[in-house]
């Protein structure tokens, strides 16, 4: 056997044994060693999204930070504070991995964006007059709701419309 299949041969031997032997802890070199990705629970988000329900005291953070922007147009700056998590790139392989995904944003229970930064501008044409709701909740990768005993991990923060460039800023979560 020519040596680039002996070596491609190897590398596949190799990649089978980790995945028999460690099942669902993962092989390579992020950390390496078992990791617990949860419980997928029967319960969903309002878009379908299955939580994956994972202990207290192994669970990320989230906070979430809504300031106006005073230069024009105006519009909101809002940021995502975590801890214990991993916002992974665009086109990271649809796993659960613990302690990792993506922040999906939302206005008032309606989805606004899928972050993978803290930051994010919201312009002031997406927001009608008074007060709204900005939620940031924590999925993983294959696109389950991170939970914990049952509720989302995620953080609330109010927006108000019409004079809101004076408004202090306000955040719920990691203080």
């Amino acid at each position: 056997m020519p040596r680039t299949q002996q070596a491609r041969a190897a590398a596949a031997a190799t990649l089978l044994a980790c995945a028999l032997l460690t099942g669902l802890a993962g092989c390579g070199s992020d950390g390496g060693g078992p990791r617990h990705v949860g419980t997928v629970l029967d319960s969903t988000d309002d878009e379908g999204g299955r939580y994956r329900q994972i202990p207290k005291k192994d669970a990320p953070e989230i906070g979430v930070v809504v300031q106006p922007d005073a230069a024009p147009p105006g519009g909101w700056d809002i940021r995502i504070r975590i801890r214990h998590f991993r916002l992974t790139p665009k086109g990271t392989p649809a796993h659960a991995v613990h302690g990792r995904g993506y922040v999906q944003l939302y206005l008032d229970g309606h989805r606004l964006a899928r972050l993978r930064t803290t930051d994010h501008r919201l312009p002031a044409t997406r927001v009608t007059r008074g007060t709204h709701h900005v939620t940031a909740r924590l999925y993983a990768d294959d696109h389950t709701v991170w939970a914990v005993d049952g509720e989302p991990l995620e953080a609330t923060a109010d927006l108000t419309a019409s004079g809101a460039e004076t408004d202090p800023p306000t955040g719920q979560g990691l203080g």
